[in-house]
């Protein structure tokens, strides 16, 4: 059983491996605005999931909220 887990578990992207990819979208496309459901289509994240990398993302200071969107923060502009 154990093992079963493991494999799938090697499936599932990392927690770290998610943040490193979203930061990489937005910053890819500074522009990105996107929605907490626009997220969850978009990379396939189940709400909890998706809640808690936005919230380290905004507890990072990588994306901040605009109106009901997320879009990356800004540094030096």
């Amino acid at each position: 059983m154990t093992s079963v887990n493991c494999q799938n578990a090697a499936l599932v992207p990392s927690v770290a491996r998610w943040l490193e990819l979203i930061r990489a979208e937005y910053r890819e496309m500074p522009c990105l605005s996107l929605t907490k459901p626009q997220m969850q289509r978009l990379w396939g994240l189940d709400s909890y999931i998706c809640d808690a990398l936005v919230e380290a993302l905004l507890a990072a200071e990588v994306l901040r909220p605009s109106g009901t969107a997320y879009v990356a923060v800004t540094r030096g502009r």
